[in-house]
């Protein structure tokens, strides 16, 4: 028997709560009408990794509806870093000097709800086969672009041959020298990561740079840890990106956990996020002040290579800012 398509085990995995709660033997205890505004979507790989009978597990929370997502906050926005006064095409956002970031599918395998795309037009920022042309013009008239960022959506759910057209395109393209993949399928969804694929992203020659997005240490198994190493022979630098969420990873042990494991599968850590402040997700902020305790106690507990920047993302600064503890 042949084994399944990645293709076929995304669509085994659980599209409402009541599916994932009934799967990890929980309650179903409301009735989860934040899923009418942001469609739960969880892989039967990603749900196996929780506990079943723990209603507080850390990956569940990342991904269970909630009606505090209903309620309404005054700091929050539908779009926190009003990326629409970046997006000059379809599909393309150019915010920072030197770089661009292609949206290449709205899809991800994981809907995580405090998402801070959760209301992105991604219908409208498709760009399809003639929109991904268009963005390659874009590209080659401006010789200031020396990198490419692939994000989502998550690009990874991009087919195999959407990728080969895109590698090819970009290696072309004499002042682009590195690729950029912003992705959670390796963690969530590792399936994903086919021998084909692997094959066309170890013959780009372009620098290649694998941001994956972890949150906690639970997160990381064996099949995970076996697909990092996948990509470091294809030729990538694996570096990872947190969102610092309340209940589940604002703790300094925590983290340091999670910068512990996530060296042990040759991943460095980059960044620590403050939340984006989107609307439905106020639930999981976490004050700037616990924030900056949290990682000078970091600090004390890793050596300064494990401990990732605390930053955060300011509408029409060039560059992310960096909280440094004063």
């Amino acid at each position: 028997m042949h084994d399944l398509s990645w293709q076929k085990k995304l669509t085994q995995g659980f599209s409402s709560a009541a599916q994932l709660l009934s799967f990890l033997e929980l309650p179903v205890s409301e009735e989860y009408l934040a899923e009418q505004q942001f469609a739960s979507r969880v892989p039967l790989s990603f749900a196996r990794r929780m506990k079943k009978g723990n209603p507080r597990d850390p990956l569940l929370l990342q991904v269970l509806a909630s009606s505090a997502e209903l309620n309404q906050h005054q700091a929050f926005s539908l779009d926190p870093l009003q990326e629409a006064k970046a997006n000059p095409l379809t599909g393309l956002i150019h915010k920072y000097h030197g770089r661009v970031l292609v949206t290449l599918t709205g899809a991800c395998a994981v809907n995580c709800r405090y998402c801070f795309r959760r209301h992105f037009p991604y219908q409208a920022n498709n760009p399809g086969t003639s929109g991904l042309n268009a963005i390659m013009t874009y590209i080659r008239a401006d010789e200031n672009i020396s990198e490419v960022i692939l994000s989502g959506g998550d690009p990874l759910l991009a087919a195999n041959g959407v990728f080969k057209k895109l590698l090819t395109a970009l290696t072309g393209i004499a002042h682009v020298h590195t690729l950029r993949i912003h992705t959670r399928i390796p963690v969530v969804f590792p399936e994903r990561i086919d021998e084909e694929w692997l094959s066309l992203l170890a013959g780009c020659s372009l620098n290649k740079v694998v941001v994956l997005h972890t949150n906690h240490a639970q997160e990381l198994d064996e099949q995970v840890e076996q697909v990092c190493q996948q990509l470091r022979t294809a030729g990538c630098h694996l570096l990872n990106q947190s969102v610092l969420l309340a209940g589940i990873n604002d703790k300094a042990e925590t983290l340091a956990e999670l910068s512990q494991a996530l060296f042990a599968a040759g991943v460095l850590p980059y960044y620590l996020h403050l939340l984006d402040k989107v609307q439905g997700a106020a639930h999981f902020d976490v004050s700037l002040k616990e924030a900056k305790a949290i990682h000078q106690r970091m600090q004390a507990l890793l050596p300064g290579y494990l401990v990732p920047r605390l930053a955060t993302e300011e509408p029409g600064k060039p560059h992310k800012t960096l909280l440094i503890d004063a």
